[in-house]
């Protein structure tokens, strides 16, 4: 399954339920709310999903494929703004314990896998100033999780 993420980020494959990437792109942000199976499509990981079981997980190949791949590179940075744009438009994230914590920490720490360092500091910046403005939102734990996870420490 994993060389199909390959084909999906390249945008010529579709994920387990044959949704291609620009469908996901395109959703409105309820709907990236309520599911919870597309975000492993988005920004897979070399280890396994806790959240959703038969999620890809990156081989060395899969890793050196994306990461040479100029338009999986530029998906991975079209879905980070997609997700950007959600968390900007979206404040309910900013409560403890919401399972966004956890996308954030995968957003993360793909880009930062995958060969966008930078797109991945960004994030993390975009992230922690909006958890920075509302006390209280996000804990400790998380925010070493995002600090880790933007170190390549994932």
């Amino acid at each position: 399954m994993t060389a199909d993420v390959v084909q999906f980020l390249s945008g010529a494959g579709t994920d387990h339920r044959g949704r291609a990437l620009e469908d996901i792109l395109a959703w409105p942000d309820h709907r990236l709310e309520i599911r919870h199976d597309y975000i492993q499509w988005l920004f897979p990981l070399s280890v396994p999903s806790t959240a959703v079981l038969g999620a890809p997980v990156l081989s060395v190949a899969d890793i050196e494929a994306i990461r040479g791949d100029a338009t999986a590179q530029r998906n991975l940075l079209r879905a980070v703004d997609r997700m950007r744009l959600f968390y900007a438009q979206s404040p309910h994230w900013l409560t403890p314990n919401n399972h966004n914590h956890l996308r954030i920490t995968r957003i993360i720490s793909s880009l930062h896998q995958l060969g966008q360092p930078d797109a991945a500091r960004d994030f993390y910046d975009f992230v922690k100033a909006k958890a920075d403005a509302e006390p209280g939102s996000v804990t400790s734990r998380t925010r070493e999780f995002w600090e880790k996870a933007v170190q390549g420490r994932h």
